[in-house]
């Protein structure tokens, strides 16, 4: 319900929009962006959920966002699976460990219907990474497949980015997903970059010599964030850079 009120607020035009939105705020008093408790403002967590939320600071795999250990000082840090594989983008950060209540408020974006959330998700990207966002010609979410789209009826991704960024640099269908794909788990490396090639296409834009910054939910294998950083270089992009609002990392039980 929160979420439609919020897209009412936002698109509905003139005084229906902000009666929906001002009558919502009455009816329903504001609760947890993780669970049901009720919580002061609108956009926060209860004081359990905030234990739980692990806000990723410190040293960071440059590519990925994953905490690693603290190298020489001005060394560019690399987790043991960048440095085996390194993916095609330059600079990748993330928000927050996956799991917990960062893991419930993600869901609650992605399939709660929760859109009223996504300014305060947004604020934690920015401080995850300021300079990603400056130099960033174009900002674009991580395309889903229509059939996909129609079901949920958004992508949370290009949610995101509409809260993170002002309208001249969102690139909201910079890329297309022309191909549904089955589901990667349990493919192998080679399958999933076969599948997702052949699945994303880059819509009628020119990024030759500009800076993209990639935005999706989370960050596991990597495998649609690789193909998406590929096909904007091979278009001559001058960089691809990506940000996740939560990484899997495998030791956290996620």
């Amino acid at each position: 319900m929160a979420g439609q009120i919020e897209v009412a607020r936002r698109e509905g035009k003139g005084l229906v929009g902000r009666a929906l939105f001002h009558l919502a705020a009455l009816v329903y008093p504001p609760r947890c962006i993780a669970c049901p408790s009720e919580t002061d403002a609108p956009g926060a967590l209860c004081a359990e959920c905030w234990r739980q939320i692990e806000f990723i600071s410190g040293p960071v795999c440059a590519q990925c966002g994953t905490p690693v250990e603290a190298g020489a000082p001005g060394q560019r840090l690399s987790c043991d699976s960048c440095a085996l594989d390194p993916p095609p983008w330059r600079d990748g950060r993330a928000a927050l460990i996956y799991g917990g209540a960062g893991r419930r408020v993600i869901l609650q974006l992605k399939h709660g219907d929760r859109l009223d959330i996504a300014p305060t998700l947004a604020s934690w990207l920015a401080r995850a990474a300021p300079d990603l966002i400056d130099r960033a010609d174009i900002v674009a979410p991580v395309p889903l497949h229509w059939s996909r789209l129609f079901r949920r009826r958004y992508n949370q991704s290009a949610e995101l980015i509409r809260a993170l960024v002002p309208p001249q640099k969102r690139g909201q269908d910079l890329l297309r997903r022309v191909k549904s794909t089955p589901l990667l788990d349990g493919k192998r490396r080679d399958e999933r970059s076969s599948l997702l090639a052949e699945a994303i296409a880059l819509g009628p834009h020119d990024v030759a010599g500009k800076s993209i910054l990639l935005v999706d939910d989370v960050l596991t294998t990597g495998a649609t964030l690789r193909a998406c950083a590929r096909i904007l270089l091979t278009a001559d992009a001058k960089e691809v850079n990506v940000l996740t609002l939560a990484r899997v990392v495998r030791d956290k039980g996620a």
